[in-house]
């Protein structure tokens, strides 16, 4: 979809340029660029200075809009599923009395949850990340150490970056029993103790 899009919004663009913005090889770029032009997606003109001009065909731009959609529509599913996960682990801490719940990792993911838990009577004390380049995160405190949040009755991981490390962490500052984290970031729970709802 990044190539449709990179030549789509500039003809002139370079095999150069294309590896560059994608972050791939030149010789990967070179082969993506002649898949592209054997499926039909693009084509190829002779331009000035041994260059190649670029441009998509019909059939790409159809191809680009139904990458869009895909991407679009997994990006949904992602999100719903973001939701549904968190509102599942704040329903289970609010049945065993947990109100106050801290977020570890300031992030995208730690958004969702903090929309999820509207629909759960349970209270987001903030996040925790020492890695955090904001201090504030869905108009919560986002602070490096969990020592502030020491009235939390549970932690739940919203890390994107480095999960597995982050919910270890967790652990080891609020209990095995206390740590949550939902099933898509792929967590180990290496104590074979189930942590989650």
């Amino acid at each position: 979809m990044k190539l449709l899009s990179a030549i789509d919004g500039n003809s002139r663009v370079t095999q150069r340029t294309i590896a560059r913005d994608l972050g791939i090889a030149l010789g990967l770029a070179n082969a993506y660029l002649k898949r592209c032009v054997k499926t039909g997606l693009i084509k190829v003109a002779m331009a000035p200075a041994n260059r190649y001009a670029y441009y998509l065909t019909p059939t790409g731009l159809a191809e680009k809009g139904r990458l869009t959609a895909e991407f679009l529509r997994q990006s949904f599913y992602l999100v719903r599923a973001a939701r549904q996960e968190y509102g599942d682990i704040f329903a289970a801490c609010s049945d065993r009395g947990w109100k106050r719940v801290v977020l570890w990792g300031a992030s995208e993911i730690g958004e969702m949850a903090v929309l999820a838990a509207l629909d759960h009577p349970v209270e987001i004390l903030g996040f925790v990340d020492d890695a955090a380049e904001r201090d504030r995160c869905a108009a919560l405190a986002v602070l490096p150490t969990p020592k502030t949040f020491s009235t939390a009755e549970a932690a739940i991981v919203t890390d994107l970056k480095a999960p597995q490390a982050t919910f270890d962490r967790a652990r080891a500052f609020m209990g095995p029993d206390r740590v949550f984290a939902p099933r898509f970031l792929g967590i180990s729970v290496r104590s074979g103790v189930e942590d989650r709802p």
